[in-house]
């Protein structure tokens, strides 16, 4: 009987991007590797449940939720959730950053200092610069006056982050252009909040990390998984929770690791090291067993 994988998710460490599944068992994800899985015939893709705790009626959600929660979960889940502004007592060290995705598409956001730069690579960002380091309602503070005053976006689609990857610029400098000239617009803004303490602009650049400088432009995107298919391909690129698979002559596709959660997923069938039988988006003017 072929062994059944159940994800949680992709996350990043100093490593590079790694695959959780039940059980706390990971997966390490290198370029190169030879990623492959099959959903089973009558598989049913049930909901993940919320803050470590499973979902108490193991409710049936759509293939195409990233979230791959039920309502209540879902509704539970972001009533803990920093990003939800409803928590205003944690006594952990913020900052605030600017995060660039692509030509015109920078994003202002807040990330515990303890996470590092976890919580841009799991965002995707091509490059990022940080702006301020203090409590949270202070980089609260001071994100709202960045949208407002530079109307600067606090979230961006992640279709549209991944819509651009193909067309990326090949030098550093010019992916850093736009933190730096909108890092220095927000340090010259006033209202700072006193506690916030100012980051001098130094740019870190994700684009040979997540491999998009040395791989060929993706293709399509995966749309969800369905019972019956399978993927099967070289990995080539991860960036965020994408990860870009080469899968013989369909070129490279993405597969966003959101919509593996909550299926039940085993080896894919026969040997072939190239298959693709989910459905694909393209982008159109754009850009041996189970782990």
């Amino acid at each position: 009987m072929a062994p059944v994988w159940k994800c949680t998710g992709l996350r990043w460490s100093s490593e590079g991007p790694v695959l959780v599944w039940d059980g706390a068992r990971c997966s390490a994800l290198p370029c190169g590797k030879r990623v492959g899985f099959a959903v089973p015939e009558g598989g049913v893709r049930t909901c993940v449940g919320a803050r470590g705790h499973a979902c108490p009626v193991r409710a049936v959600v759509p293939g195409r939720s990233t979230g791959a929660r039920c309502e209540e979960c879902a509704r539970l889940d972001r009533a803990h959730s920093v990003a939800a502004d409803t928590i205003a007592d944690d006594p952990r060290p913020y900052r605030v950053y600017l995060a660039w995705f692509g030509p015109g598409m920078v994003k202002v956001g807040i990330t515990a200092v303890e996470r590092g730069s976890a919580r841009l690579l799991e965002q995707g960002a091509v490059c990022f610069s940080l702006l301020g380091t203090g409590p949270l309602m202070a980089a609260r503070r001071t994100e709202e006056l960045l949208r407002a005053a530079l109307q600067v976006p606090d979230r961006i689609p992640y279709a549209e982050k991944r819509a651009v990857r193909a067309a990326l610029p090949e030098s550093a400098d010019e992916r850093a252009a736009e933190v730096r000239e909108l890092h220095a617009r927000a340090v010259a803004l006033a209202g700072w909040p006193e506690s916030l303490r100012p980051e001098p602009c130094e740019v870190t650049d994700h684009m040979g990390v997540f491999g998009l400088d040395r791989s060929a432009a993706a293709c399509g995107e995966v749309v969800e998984l369905v019972p019956g298919g399978a993927v099967s391909g070289e990995l080539v690129a991860a960036a965020g929770p994408d990860l870009h698979l080469a899968v013989g002559a369909r070129g490279v596709v993405v597969l966003d690791t959101r919509l593996m959660t909550g299926w039940e997923l085993v080896p894919p069938p026969g040997s072939p090291s190239h298959r693709l039988t989910f459905a694909v988006r393209e982008f159109r003017g754009e850009q041996g067993g189970l782990f």
